[in-house]
């Protein structure tokens, strides 16, 4: 279906884009988070989307980074998470948060989403704990917003190489991560900077 639409933004709800793409507005459905950090009015943005398709509706849900899209595919993917649920969670947490909070099972973070509850924060879990990596944490919303890069780019590869150099040294998943997210990473610093600063958090 449609992968992604470029186009000037004519609307800005917290739920809900208006996309104006070749003279034809498309509404689109989005997460309060994606609302927060969305360019103004009059702006062009790239947004990439999900059709979901019924019988009564046809519903485009957008996403400023492809890192979204792909954490949102896998949340419908769970038995009582719909899109709209899906939105949920994304309203209250990034891809990267939510994949922290899945390797260290941390359902009370998953289940402060609206409507989401403790029960289904688990399933979440349960379900996905499998399907996520630390080679996909700490990728960065903005690294896909407007098509760029650049520095944030490369401090997502120093944490991601952070990260896995702490597994490799026999720390959990989310003990490596948790370490990791803990550091404030500059453009200048370097994967061993990282992993030095994110041993000392870890032996305090």
């Amino acid at each position: 279906m449609i992968a992604y639409l470029k186009g000037e933004i004519i609307d800005i709800r917290e739920d809900n884009l208006i996309l104006e793409v070749n003279n034809i507005g498309y509404n689109i459905r989005i997460s309060a988070g994606t609302a927060g950090l969305l360019p103004g009015i009059g702006e062009t943005v790239k947004i990439y989307t999900y059709t979901h398709v019924r019988e009564d509706a046809f519903w485009l849900y957008g996403f400023l980074t492809r890192d979204d899209l792909e954490i949102f595919r896998r949340l419908i993917t769970v038995n009582g998470i719909g899109p709209k649920g899906g939105l949920a969670v994304l309203s209250v947490m990034s891809a990267d948060d939510l994949r922290f909070a899945i390797l260290s099972g941390d359902a009370k973070a998953i289940a402060k989403a609206p409507g989401i509850g403790a029960k289904t924060a688990e399933r979440i879990i349960l379900d996905l704990r499998d399907k996520v990596s630390i080679d996909e944490s700490f990728v960065g919303r903005q690294m896909d917003v407007q098509g760029t890069s650049g520095k944030n780019g490369n401090i997502g590869r120093v944490r991601n190489e952070a990260a896995e150099a702490l597994a490799a040294l026999g720390y959990s998943p989310s003990e490596a991560l948790k370490a990791v997210k803990q550091v404030q990473i500059s453009e200048d610093m370097d994967t061993e900077d990282v992993l030095k600063l994110a041993l000392k958090t870890m032996n305090r």
